[in-house]
């Protein structure tokens, strides 16, 4: 019976953290549209994963901590949410992976463009102001421009300044590698100019951004410390033989724990959506690409 409900809760736990996750199963009507957006939310990450392996690595965790949670407490109604808790951090690593690198090319753009600018003004063409940006510009352009030099000479610059905004999937990156194409189908005197203004427009953004999380970052903190805090006495009370063991494995410490987890996971999703940054749509994405 164990077993049994242990494998039922494991399936629930894939599930739950799978949709939370943005990855869950969808229709088959919808799976391409969604896998699309699963393998955009891997490549903002820097995760050369497909999304069925991922949601595999997502079941295995999950398993895993169900199993180890019910040898502990011999309760699977107790071990589910905190089942839950393990199995979402693959996720959790992911999206903390995903907004640092962002943050980083973000961050990584105002100063990248004012090298572009110095260079184009010492008499540089773009193309070259390019490849020294894969050399000496900020660390994390360098990563994203790493293979530039190469892909520029054997495909040309404006197909190789669009193989890096589709490796780097996001949108303030989208802007600003489309201006630059512009700027290199264009050419003129102007460039200068362009680029300086791109700078401060990139600028202005990076401010708005950084005050934002700021704001929202004690917010967050205490919302998962709330949530998780709980589960840990909970775990806690029935690691051993005793009273608080047995009203749990009995159908009214069931009827409780369930309804505190439906609590639980209703206000998490409420705080989540309350507090959730919108995502800027990929505007300059590729035709029939994920935005």
């Amino acid at each position: 019976m164990i077993l049994l409900a242990a494998l039922a809760t494991g399936l629930f736990v894939a599930l739950v953290v799978a949709a939370l996750g943005g990855v869950a199963p969808v229709r088959s009507r919808r799976k391409a549209a969604h896998l699309a957006r699963t393998r955009l939310w891997l490549t903002q990450a820097g995760v050369d994963l497909a999304p069925l392996s991922f949601m595999g690595a997502i079941v295995a965790v999950g398993l895993a901590a169900l199993v180890a949670f019910v040898a502990a407490t011999r309760s699977p109604v107790v071990a589910v949410f905190p089942a839950v808790a393990v199995a979402s951090l693959p996720v959790l690593s992911v999206s903390r992976r995903r907004a640092r690198r962002m943050e980083e090319v973000h961050a990584a753009w105002p100063d990248g463009l004012r090298d572009l600018v110095a260079s184009v003004a010492s008499g540089m063409s773009l193309a070259r102001s390019l490849d020294r940006l894969s050399e000496r510009g900020p660390i994390p352009l360098q990563a994203a421009f790493a293979g530039f030099p190469l892909m520029a000479r054997t495909v040309g610059v404006i197909a190789a300044l669009e193989i890096v905004k589709s490796e780097l999937a996001d949108p303030t990156s989208d802007r600003v590698l489309e201006v630059l194409i512009l700027a290199q189908e264009r050419g003129g005197p102007a460039i200068s100019e362009i680029l300086e203004d791109l700078a401060e427009a990139a600028t202005r953004d990076l401010w708005a951004l950084e005050e934002i999380r700021t704001e929202s970052l004690e917010q967050k903190i205490n919302a998962r410390a709330v949530f998780v805090l709980p589960w840990l006495v909970l775990v806690a009370l029935t690691l051993r033989e005793g009273a608080f063991r047995d009203f749990y494995r009995s159908p009214a410490g069931i009827l409780v724990v369930t309804v505190g987890a439906a609590l639980s996971a209703f206000g998490m999703w409420l705080v989540a959506r309350l507090g959730r940054e919108p995502d800027e749509p990929r505007v300059f994405a590729p035709a029939g690409g994920a935005r």
